[in-house]
Formats: structure tokens, C-alpha cells, sequence
């Protein structure tokens, strides 16, 4: 499985096959700590979450439905 890099912030996704920019579907795996509170009714509340880590597995594109067909391009006005 070859993990897909997450976007900077100066870079962005874009589909190689129709270009789009906006709009796309991300399965990702996430392991993290949370710290839970119950109220006296016993329903929880996550009152602090920190993600020990994460991969993104796949990044779909809405548009024509490529998968693994994404790269990072430069956002408009960042530093090269």
C-alpha cells in the first residue's frame, strides 16, 4: 500500500486525470488518545483528542472517481 503525502502549506491536491483541485473522497487511518467524559446521565463527551498518528490510505477523486491518481501541484502565490 503507498501512502498518499498530505497536502502543505504551500501545495494542494490535483487529479491527473480531469484536474480537479476541490473535491475528493480521503480514507485515512488514524490511531489517538481521547480524553472521555461521562455526564452523571452517563452520555460521553470527548473533551480532548490527540492523533498519535495517521496515514491516508487512498485519496478518491470526486470528480471522475480516479483513485491513486493524485499529486501535490503548488498552490496559487506560494514560494517556490
Amino acid at each position: 500500500m503507498t501512502t498518499v503525502p498530505l497536502p502543505t502549506d504551500g501545495t494542494r491536491w490535483r487529479c491527473t486525470l480531469c484536474g480537479n483541485l476541490t473535491r475528493f473522497d480521503v480514507t485515512r487511518s488514524s490511531k489517538v488518545v481521547e480524553y472521555v467524559h461521562l455526564d452523571l446521565a452517563g452520555e460521553p463527551s470527548v473533551e480532548e483528542r490527540e492523533v498519535v498518528s495517521e496515514t491516508i490510505e487512498s485519496v478518491r477523486c470526486r470528480w471522475c472517481n480516479a483513485v491513486d491518481q493524485i499529486e501535490l501541484v503548488a498552490k496559487p502565490g506560494a514560494d517556490s
